[in-house]
């Protein structure tokens, strides 16, 4: 899921201090009904078909159920009845339904999944997403226009049943639909408000734990309130969630030490290193990865590899990690992350493959190396000197990442000039996805726990690549990986080592580190347990 790295500008203290202002008058059988989290930014987008970032995911998930929901790292049934087990070689899933309903009241069906696949996979809507269908029968052509949507491979055999094809199998598919473009829409509520479709919560329904309520797309809190309509609604003991933005770090800590805000959560640098003594901080290894993006598209030096490589070579991850994240990031070598993926038959770690060894030094620190590397690329591109702008965030996190970036490229690669633009999240965002950027610091959240949901960003027509790096021999060997016979683990699995080990060493996208998350959390808070994909289960969370 993208997230884009979404650390940003600094909120006014005294803003978040008004908005706070009046938790304290709550009674303490209230206070036990209501968990106060901290949200990096504002909400982009409630539209499941176009969110593209972790906050609208989270969001997403605390109040819409899909066929299924990880509950930590396990995969439960959710509005399916149970997780189904294909037939027809891996090709068909048949799908039994529990009887549940929306929040206002009406039968959440078969047919309501069908309007909200097609709406996501139809080129009209321009969902960004869209390439996540890949697989599913007939997804990729009606993307590229070629099919109509009314042909793609889902259908309501009735009002509770559904039954998905696929083009081939997909080993992965039960974690992939968890996430929110698979979500169900209420066809009305969507028609009804058009375009402005997730912008606020007036006129949303919902199907899952909690509801959105009096929230429009530029609030900096909003409230989520439980909904009894949902068919679990018995096992939540929550009966409200609040979300303040909190941009700065300093003024997260502050709140969080005055018991305004129950869980502070991505905590970096100075912050972090200040707070890790507490009893209640905690550091959440997360499936996400940052990187730089090179606009290959726009600049024809970032074409050569050699150039690419040079700039990796030049930045020590180690002082990054340590000296300015406060060690809540982990050294990365590919842009596959650590601890996710494990070989089906031996259980090593899909990154410490010794397949990938003579790839890594490519991610490693070697400034005599990427001096070499730099001066004949230029030469070979026929350039003297370079410069350009990164593109990054408006934190204060953020901007002393990026100074240390520009700092270590310009230290080590002679003729360099780099500036920094500082914007914030939703207008980097924007950016990215326009092609507005030279170099952008990116990043990219696990939709599932499989190499594949990295490896697919970075194929030529993935629209999440924004750099638009391409390799034929990548594309295929992660096509091939995707339609792998499920029984086949051990070819699967060479393809997609092979994958990134050409991704590796082009530097395709310059890894920088995997988020460790930093979090400070009340320890009366129990079950907020982190999902594969980094996201939490708000269903099981409480308060004692």
């Amino acid at each position: 899921m993208k997230f884009k790295k979404y650390l940003l500008a600094l909120f006014p203290i005294f803003a978040i201090a008004l908005i706070l202002s009046g938790c304290g008058s709550n009674t303490e059988k209230d206070d036990k009904k209501t968990l106060s989290i901290s949200s990096s930014d504002v909400i982009a987008t409630m539209d499941s078909s176009m969110n593209t970032d972790v906050i609208g995911s989270q969001n997403l998930s605390n109040t819409m159920e899909g066929l299924y929901r990880f509950d930590g790292k396990k995969l439960q049934p959710a509005v399916a009845k149970k997780i189904v087990k294909p037939t027809n070689n891996g090709k068909t899933y048949t799908i039994e339904l529990r009887h549940t309903k929306w929040s206002n009241g009406k039968p959440v069906t078969a047919q309501d999944f069908v309007y909200a696949w097609r709406r996501t996979v139809d080129p009209k809507t321009a969902s960004e997403y869209a390439y996540i269908y890949s697989g599913i029968k007939n997804a990729d052509k009606i993307s590229a226009g070629k099919k109509p949507v009314n042909t793609l491979g889902i259908k309501a055999l009735n009002k509770y049943k559904l039954q998905i094809d696929l083009d081939t199998p997909i080993p992965y598919f039960n974690a992939l639909v968890v996430n929110s473009p698979f979500l169900p829409l209420y066809k009305p509520a969507v028609e009804k408000a058009g375009k402005q479709y997730g912008l606020k919560s007036a006129g949303m329904v919902f199907n899952g734990p909690f509801k959105l309520t009096n929230w429009n797309v530029s609030d900096n809190n909003w409230t989520e309130v439980k909904n009894n309509k949902y068919w679990n609604a018995k096992k939540v003991r929550l009966n409200k969630v609040e979300y303040y933005v909190v941009k700065d770090a300093n003024t997260g800590l502050n709140l969080y030490d005055t018991n305004r805000i129950n869980r502070l959560q991505q905590i970096s640098g100075d912050t972090a290193r200040q707070v890790s003594g507490y009893k209640s901080f905690s550091i959440s290894e997360t499936a996400s990865n940052y990187y730089l993006e090179l606009n290959q598209k726009k600049y024809k030096f970032f074409r050569n590899k050699k150039i690419r490589q040079a700039i990796s070579m030049s930045i020590d991850r180690e002082q990054l990690t340590d000296n300015i994240l406060g060690k809540t990031g982990g050294i990365e070598d590919t842009l596959v992350p650590t601890k996710m993926s494990y070989n089906p038959k031996t259980g090593t770690d899909f990154t410490k493959e010794k397949t990938l060894d003579s790839v890594n030094k490519y991610s490693e620190y070697n400034p005599k190396l990427a001096k070499k590397l730099w001066k004949e690329g230029l030469k070979e591109t026929g350039q003297k000197d370079l410069s350009f702008t990164i593109l990054g965030d408006d934190t204060d996190a953020a901007k002393k990442q990026n100074e240390f970036i520009q700092g270590q490229m310009m230290k080590t690669l002679p003729g360099l000039k780099i500036s920094l633009q500082n914007v914030p999240f939703k207008s980097r965002l924007d950016k990215s996805i326009s092609g507005d950027f030279d170099m952008v610091v990116s990043a990219w959240t696990a939709d599932f726990p499989d190499p594949i949901s990295f490896l697919d960003c970075f194929t030529t027509d993935s629209s999440i690549n924004d750099g638009k790096y391409s390799n034929k021999a990548y594309d295929a060997l992660v096509k091939k990986s995707k339609t792998t016979d499920a029984n086949d683990e051990d070819a699967r699995w060479q393809d997609m080592l092979e994958a990134t080990k050409i991704l590796t060493e082009d530097q395709g996208a310059v890894v920088l580190y995997q988020l460790n998350q930093a979090n400070l959390t009340k320890s009366n808070v129990r079950n907020y347990r982190i999902s594969p994909n980094g996201g939490y289960n708000l269903v099981t969370a409480y308060k004692k």
